[in-house]
């Protein structure tokens, strides 16, 4: 029992010391804490006076600031409108001056106008005084010259008709005489710097369509039994095989000159190997035809690269090649062609026009006759319509296609291409023509210029170069002659072909015949 009082004791005892452990701590943090707290708000009151008087210090710093900032704002803003006041005043001072200068110019118009008024005035009376004057003179006019005004007009202008239609006649001839001395003068310097620069040679190129045989037996191995190695010969190559009584010579025909060509030389090596039978015929000519076609294509190059020029479709270089085999009038389109692209150069550098354009034109201008004999048409028209397809520039085409007046001449080039025609066609040695040509050349000039009216003669001389007219004095005067000579000139130009130029010449002249007895 002692032991269950003593452990309740102990208990108890045990339970106050903690109740007052626990009210003494309690109660001493209390009173340490109080104190710190008052510490605290003491530190923070000081801290806080600390702040206030440094941000009353900077309040008061930044206020003196601003009203410096503003002063000096005003001061300026305040300058500047002093500025803008006096050019007011000055701009109100020159407005002024200058309403009172167009105020007085206003007056001197007003007192001008009325003055203007006053002179028109004098002046409508004048008028009609001037007007009544001038019917009472054309009424006494009427009265002496027994003509009504109306008549008199018409004979002062039929008199002044006749007066300016004989000066603008003579006026017309002498502006015509000089501008065709100076033409002729520039044209002569032009081709023969042009000529200069480019000889041609003048031997031409003669090819024939015969074949040398070794012997006379050889006539019969060609023609072989019943003919057929003839017959396949002429199957092979389109032409037609002449075998006559000529020694040692074999002719062949045919239109196509690439065709005469192919058979010439196959027909050489046929009679130089010996064996002469359809199998070798077949072989040979499609062996040679492929050689030739290789130096049509060769040709057409070496004239490109002769000249300088740039790239052309294959299909006109090839064309082009093809004129080497092509003769006119015995002389050779490409040698032709050739020789005309450097006259057309040496012309177009004196005339300050593009080389490569002229070159083309005139390397181009035949290459249609390579064609002619495939196509219907002119050449000209073939071959503008050949490079247009294959894309040549528009002024080659068109001087190509009117290089013999056929289509109307769009360039300056057109004209240098039917002058360097003409010169290379009409130049000695250039060209043959036969003598049926010849004179119906002859007869077709006099025949043009004998249907004027007025034409009494005419002569084709110096192998149609120059024409000749002599016309009626009676019904011809001289200025008449000039017109019908330019006139023959345009006629012959529309319906003749003629290589080179024809001089036209009109004669008149008047005799008096008088006889002493």
């Amino acid at each position: 029992m002692v032991e269950w009082w003593l452990a309740w004791f102990t208990t108890l005892a045990a339970a106050a010391l903690g109740w007052f452990w626990h009210w003494h701590v309690e109660n001493h943090a209390r009173k340490h804490g109080a104190q710190r707290i008052e510490d605290l708000l003491e530190s923070a009151r000081h801290e806080a006076d600390v702040i206030r008087r440094e941000a009353e210090s900077k309040a008061r710093e930044i206020l003196h600031e601003s009203r410096q900032t503003f002063d000096g704002e005003c001061r300026e803003r305040r300058a500047r409108l002093d500025t803008l006041e006096d050019q007011y005043h000055e701009r109100i001072v020159r407005l002024e001056q200058k309403a009172q200068v167009l105020d007085d110019k206003e007056e001197r118009l007003l007192s001008r106008q009325r003055e203007l008024k006053s002179e028109t005035e004098n002046l409508l009376s004048r008028n009609l005084e001037f007007d009544e004057l001038m019917r009472e003179q054309a009424q006494r006019l009427e009265e002496i010259s027994g003509m009504t005004s109306e008549e008199a007009r018409k004979q002062m202008l039929r008199n002044i008709e006749d007066e300016v239609r004989a000066e603008s006649a003579t006026l017309f001839r002498h502006l015509q005489q000089e501008a065709r001395s100076r033409a002729k003068q520039e044209a002569q310097k032009i081709i023969t710097y042009a000529i200069e620069r480019y000889a041609a040679e003048t031997v031409q190129e003669v090819t024939t369509c015969t074949v040398q045989l070794p012997s006379e037996e050889m006539k019969g191995r060609i023609i072989g039994k019943e003919g057929r190695n003839i017959r396949s010969i002429e199957s092979e190559t389109g032409v037609n095989v002449m075998i006559d009584d000529t020694p040692q010579v074999v002719v062949l025909s045919g239109y196509d000159p690439m065709r005469r060509e192919i058979a010439r030389i196959s027909l050489s090596r046929l009679i130089q190997d010996g064996r002469i039978h359809p199998a070798s015929i077949e072989e040979t000519v499609a062996k040679v035809r492929q050689e030739v076609d290789e130096t049509v294509r060769k040709a057409g190059e070496d004239a490109i690269y002769e000249l300088g020029l740039k790239a052309m479709h294959p299909e006109v270089v090839h064309t082009l090649g093809r004129l080497k085999f092509r003769q006119s009038y015995s002389q050779n389109v490409l040698n032709h062609s050739i020789e005309m692209a450097h006259l057309m150069a040496g012309m177009a550098a004196e005339l300050g026009l593009n080389l490569e354009i002229a070159k083309r034109i005139g390397l181009l201008h035949d290459i249609g006759k390579a064609l002619t004999h495939e196509v219907e048409g002119s050449h000209a028209l073939i071959g503008a319509e050949l490079i247009e397809k294959h894309g040549e520039s528009p002024i080659v085409v068109n001087a190509v296609a009117a290089h013999h007046k056929e289509v109307e001449p769009e360039s300056v080039y057109a004209h240098l291409a039917t002058a360097a025609d003409a010169i290379t066609a009409a130049r000695p040695g250039a060209r043959n023509e036969n003598t049926h040509q010849y004179l119906k050349r002859l007869g077709d000039l006099e025949a043009i210029a004998n249907g004027f009216e007025g034409v009494s003669r005419t002569y084709a001389i110096q192998a149609g170069r120059e024409l000749r007219v002599i016309v009626e004095p009676e019904v011809i005067n001289d200025d008449q002659a000039m017109e019908l000579a330019r006139e023959i000139s345009a006629r012959l130009e529309k319906e003749v072909q003629f290589p080179g130029q024809v001089k036209v010449t009109v004669i008149r002249e008047t005799r008096s015949v008088e006889y002493a007895r």
